[in-house]
């Protein structure tokens, strides 16, 4: 997998900060382009700062977090929130 360092500068870089961002260690989630995909991360204060520093990372919007915690909640208890049912949340709208 040979990626030319002008493609992977062009790429997206997601965290998202799940555990005390003050803490002595930092735990976080880490995408590439698509923040559906991530890693769980844990790194020392200061070299996650580091981290993020070299990899330009940005935020998740407060939409992707919600949309990977419904994912998750759908893996964890096997029902569809709303977040990504769209259909379903228009039918409830409907009915009101």
């Amino acid at each position: 997998m040979n990626q030319t360092p002008q493609l992977q500068d062009q790429l997206t870089k997601y965290i998202r900060v799940t555990g005390d961002r003050n803490a002595k260690f930092v735990e976080f989630d880490f995408a590439i382009q698509d923040p559906t995909l991530f890693v769980e991360l844990v790194l020392p204060q200061q070299a996650f700062q580091h981290f993020c520093e070299i990899n330009q990372v940005v935020e998740m919007t407060e939409a992707q977090k919600a949309w990977n915690d419904a994912q998750e909640d759908k893996w964890r208890y096997g029902e569809e929130s709303d977040v990504l049912n769209p259909i379903a949340q228009h039918a409830l709208k409907q009915d009101q």
